[in-house]
């Protein structure tokens, strides 16, 4: 799936696009770094409020597929510019963790 139709789907401001398809296995949500580096999987979707340069740090360890930011966060330019950099897809919503977790689980991702 591009991400701008994962955007479309899920009415999502795509603040960093990336030209490869990307692959959502799974869904995280979580805002603590350590313990989403010890839970997340690869190609997972992350669902989090966290928006400081190093989210990207942990996608790309990760290889996840893409970050969600909920709750209409404000995110650093020093991130977006990164994440353009390594090719991870962001995202930004108003919604909550919960709502972007069903509408990911309605889609079959689960």
């Amino acid at each position: 799936m591009k991400s701008s139709e994962l955007a479309k789907s899920l009415n999502l401001t795509l603040l960093v696009d990336v030209e490869s398809e990307i692959h959502i296995e799974g869904v995280y949500i979580g805002d603590l770094l350590s313990i989403v580096m010890a839970k997340a999987k690869n190609n997972y979707a992350w669902i989090t409020i966290q928006t400081h340069i190093n989210i990207i740090a942990v996608a790309e360890l990760l290889e996840l597929s893409c970050i969600i930011i909920v709750e209409n966060m404000e995110v650093d330019n020093d991130t977006l510019d990164k994440a353009k950099e390594l090719n991870i897809p962001i995202f930004k919503t108003e919604k909550t963790a919960y709502e972007i977790a069903c509408i990911l689980y309605d889609m079959g991702i689960k």
